[in-house]
């Protein structure tokens, strides 16, 4: 795949992330590369200070180096910053880092020799991943910690991840006939100042979360058919009238999963219901605003993924060098912060829906969604699990961003905390998930209870794609392992595919 430095798209960074990618850069980037590494070398030859290239870093700014031991300065920056702790970075992450860094140092303003990027673009190609300590960052000065425990690697002297194991890297980058890089003046600094790491746990979640959205979706409607909700509350008058775009959408999404249901039908006329709990009828406006906080992510991580993030930069074009702050990852933090938001409250409907369903005086089902209740206790329990997800996610939802800690002496006062932002993410998709499988259970059951109605096509296949794997509850049982594998396809796609056929909807990611 052609990296167009600067113009990297969400298709190309989801290759990425999928992997199997060949990257490559366009010619005219070695240009640019070279032309800002000779303003490096020249301030690198000379006698000005001029930060990070003969100057200590951080607090240490004001301490000259020799010109014989600029090497050794950077050398000496990766082996101390590379201070990660905790569990390694899966590979999805960390392909992402390799091509974010190898991306952004290619627009040629960061200073660094051509064969930087080109171990970069090696290792990511030859499918190794470098061991990445997924804890450590605070998300200012760049990610220091991980994204130099990734450089300490490709220097073979880190460790490399080979079958969920850390093994050293230099025999790993032998194997794959990839020389350990040795740093040049700047290199180092400019290698472990930047967003990528932040980046690309944002992305990752991002681009996790997507799935899970769309089988949201999916069973959201299946659950109003199961408590024979109306689908006067998705009217498009209603929507435009208000004007925000996500829950324009959501309302047509609902609509066309609803359509030709024979359930709904069935109580147009007689219903003495006047209206729907807002569980059901408020979904465009709350799963719509949820969409409109991902689509605005989209946009900021998109642009982060092209940006130039190290410091200081290089301009080429006047021999400028000049220091600023755009390692500091706050569109990042800030970003993650509302994709956290939108996960919680799509997590958080789903289990007021499994509320309503277990609950006869609302859903007018049977209670607890069993035939025999009291022998049965049905989806009593499985409805308790999902509030308790519900409730740590609101733990989780808690803004990172607000919550700075100074570092290096004060130098660093006030920092974005955007890696554990993005990361807590995953978390925070899984307990959704786990909700949303339960729904799918229950919405299914209450289904069942309404035979012999038919609902619409498409939530037919998403009941009959349960039923292939699960049996209806005709009584209590072990739903421990019902669970899991309902939560499993909510995330494989598997309802993707069906809210994917739907015809001449709006697309749910709206591109940068």
């Amino acid at each position: 795949m052609l990296m167009q430095p600067g113009h990297l798209t969400l298709d190309q960074l989801h290759a990425v992330h999928l992997g199997g990618q060949a990257l490559s850069l366009p010619p005219e980037a070695g240009a640019a590369i070279r032309a800002s590494q000779q303003v490096v070398q020249r301030a690198a030859d000379g006698d000005a200070p001029v930060y990070g290239v003969n100057t200590g870093f951080g607090k240490l700014a004001n301490q000259r180096i020799s010109k014989a031991q600029l090497d050794t300065l950077q050398l000496n920056l990766i082996r101390s910053h590379s201070v990660g702790v905790g569990e390694p970075l899966s590979p999805e992450v960390v392909r992402l880092m390799l091509a974010l860094k190898a991306a952004s140092l290619a627009r040629g303003h960061s200073g660094v020799r051509e064969v930087v990027v080109d171990t970069l673009l090696a290792v990511h190609n030859a499918g190794l991943v470098p061991f990445v300590p997924s804890r450590g960052s605070v998300g200012a000065s760049g990610d220091l910690a991980p994204l130099a425990h990734m450089t300490l690697a490709l220097m073979g002297e880190g460790s490399m991840l080979v079958d969920g194991r850390a093994v050293p890297a230099d025999a790993v980058l032998a194997r794959a006939g990839i020389a350990p890089l040795k740093l040049g003046p700047k290199e180092g600094l400019a290698l472990i100042n930047g967003t990528q790491t932040s980046t690309a746990l944002a992305l990752h979640a991002l681009l996790a979360f997507e799935p899970v959205l769309e089988a949201a979706l999916v069973i959201g409607a299946l659950t109003v058919d199961a408590a024979r909700g109306s689908d006067s509350p998705f009217d498009p008058r209603i929507h435009a009238l208000r004007g925000q775009p996500g829950q324009i959408d959501v309302a047509q999404y609902y609509r066309a999963l609803l359509l030709g249901s024979a359930i709904r039908d069935s109580h147009l006329d007689g219903d003495d219901r006047v209206q729907d709990p807002y569980s059901l009828r408020c979904q465009p406006q709350v799963v719509g605003a949820c969409l409109d906080q991902l689509r605005h992510a989209v946009k900021v991580l998109v642009r982060e993924a092209n940006a130039v993030t190290d410091n200081p930069l290089v301009f080429a074009q006047d021999g400028a060098m000049l220091s600023g702050g755009n390692f500091h990852a706050e569109p990042v933090a800030l970003a993650a912060d509302g994709m956290a938001l939108a996960i919680a409250e799509v997590g958080a409907i789903a289990e007021r829906r499994i509320a309503m369903l277990i609950d006869s005086g609302v859903s007018r089902l049977p209670p607890f969604l069993t035939a025999d209740a009291g022998l049965n206790s049905g989806f009593m329990i499985a409805h308790v699990t999902a509030a308790a997800l519900a409730s740590e996610n609101k733990s989780l939802a808690h803004p990172a961003s607000v919550d700075s800690l100074p570092t290096s002496a004060n130098q660093e006062d006030h920092v974005s905390m955007a890696t554990f932002a993005a990361r807590r993410l995953q978390a925070m998709i899984d307990n959704t998930a786990h909700i949303l499988g339960i729904e799918w259970l229950a919405a299914a059951q209450g289904i069942e209870f309404l035979r012999p109605m038919r609902s619409s096509v498409a939530l037919e296949q998403a009941h009959a794609l349960l039923r292939e794997q699960i049996p209806a509850m005709d009584q209590d049982r072990y739903l421990a392992p019902d669970i899991a594998h309902a939560t499993r396809l909510v995330r494989d796609g598997s309802l993707s595919r069906i809210f994917r056929t739907l015809p001449d909807l709006p697309q749910l990611w709206i591109a940068a």
